[in-house]
């Protein structure tokens, strides 16, 4: 049997190897620590707290300002030094929880105390992980207790646990697979106390064969967990890549996983569900590789969240050279830094450090309809089109072309010869269509 994959794809550099093979190392704060308001999908948090207030590790400072939301959890003692603006990694300007850190690590009462699932009722588990401010650690920060209360518990068929970790040079989550493997499996286990007739599968790359082994041999007595050994190629680990090539169900963007009997959670999401649930420990907390051909030595790193980029580049032994690019992120799908001085959030998976941006060597040219950007989509869609659209600003025509289904994963600029620039494009016409979307919804309901 062939390993499970999907149709497109790309093959980039993997960059793993410089990181890959650094086992997590515990990074303490320095400076004073920034907790933006909104680290996730959705309505921004609350602060809950004022200047002066002295602030204990574990402690919610923000409450979830809405459904869709996500409480905001202090990972340091100290005193609240003001609450303002902050600019965090997508260039945004965030309002802004400012601590400062008393190096005590002093933490709430009950922070770490063992408790066992099994006494814990459906509805508990999901507060559990909602009042723990978990979102989804594979980038995207959508709340997941809204994730795991589906309409319907009984329509989930899967649990898709996201091992892929296609995404270049980034070895934060295959780290986790190979060191702490039995939180995978446990937090896997919460979740499918959830949903009575789902099965648990954990999808990784087989660039990874020591973790497949580890995992595999770990859930062979486990009746409702396996492993999915996934092709290496990227997007992989995007979710509708995922679940075509675990269960062969396909959806598209109107759509969710669960509205294909799918929840999708990525290997640090799992492990965040465990530490909330099983250790009475909330997300304070992110594994972030640090790495690039322009870092001194390139880690793994356990950073308390709110901790500053600029001590993870100090940490990892500072530049070799000066870097022509900063990448919150990978490469593909990753954020263009023009400062380190932004904070780790709960969607930051790592820090890429390139002594060359081979982007910016090669302008642009005319399209040469080679076809290529076709040939690797794995949304099936059709680019070359998509980017007459973008060019001439018709947002109508390109929606009628599925423009709306694009993953912005980035596989068609990379394969462009003529290097243009198709994602931007593409992300730039889908934030209009939507926004053109909130306008007619807006004028319908006045008009009601």
């Amino acid at each position: 049997m062939g390993l499970a994959t999907f149709k497109g794809g790309i093959h980039p550099f993997e960059g793993k190897k410089l990181s890959e093979n650094k086992p997590v190392q515990v990074l303490q704060p320095k400076g004073d620590l920034v907790y933006p308001m909104c680290q996730h999908i959705g309505v921004p948090a609350v602060p809950l707290v004022a200047k002066g207030d002295r602030v204990l590790a574990g402690q919610k400072i923000g409450e979830a300002g809405g459904f869709i939301s996500a409480n905001v959890i202090c990972s340091v003692s100290g005193t609240v030094k003001g609450i303002e603006p902050r600019r965090v990694a997508n260039g945004s300007i965030v309002n802004s929880i400012i601590v400062s850190n008393d190096g005590e690590y002093e933490t709430v009462e009950g922070l770490g105390m063992q408790r066992d699932p099994q006494t814990c009722s459906k509805q508990e588990i999901r507060d559990l992980v909602k009042e723990a401010g978990i979102v989804g650690l594979g980038g995207a920060g959508f709340p997941t207790h809204v994730k795991l209360t589906p309409k319907d518990d009984s329509a989930i068929e899967y649990v898709l646990v996201n091992g892929a970790e296609c995404e270049p040079y980034l070895s934060s989550d295959y780290r986790l697979m190979i060191e702490e493997p039995e939180k995978i499996i446990s937090g896997l286990k919460v979740i499918l106390q959830l949903f009575d007739k789902a099965r648990g599968i954990i999808g990784i790359e087989n660039n990874k064969p020591e973790a497949i082994a580890k995992i595999t041999e770990m859930v062979r007595n486990e009746p409702r967990i396996e492993v999915c050994p996934l092709q290496t190629k990227y997007p992989q680990g995007g979710e509708r890549s995922l679940i075509h090539a675990v269960t062969g169900r396909k959806l598209n963007s109107s759509m969710l996983p669960a509205d294909v009997g799918c929840i999708v959670d990525n290997i640090d999401t799992v492990i965040a569900v465990h530490m909330a649930v099983c250790e009475s420990t909330p997300l304070m907390r992110r594994i972030v590789t640090v790495t690039g051909d322009a870092i001194a030595n390139p880690q793994n790193f356990h950073v308390r969240i709110g901790t500053s980029f600029q001590e993870l580049a100090e940490a990892a032994g500072g530049f070799t050279t000066e870097p022509e690019k900063l990448i919150a992120g990978g490469p593909m799908m990753g954020l263009a830094l023009f400062t380190l001085d932004i904070p780790v959030t709960k969607t930051c998976s790592a820090l890429l450090c390139l002594a060359r941006d081979e982007v910016a060597e090669i302008p642009p040219s005319p399209c040469i309809r080679c076809g290529k950007c076709i040939g690797v989509c794995p949304s099936n869609i059709t680019p070359v089109l998509l980017m007459k659209a973008a060019l001439k600003g018709d947002s109508d025509r390109f929606e009628k072309l599925n423009g709306m289904e694009c993953m912005e994963c980035g596989s068609c600029t990379y394969i462009c010869p003529a290097k243009r620039p198709l994602t931007q494009a593409f992300r730039e016409m889908r934030l209009t269509v939507m926004a053109n979307r909130r306008k007619k919804a807006q004028g319908e309901r006045e008009n009601e």
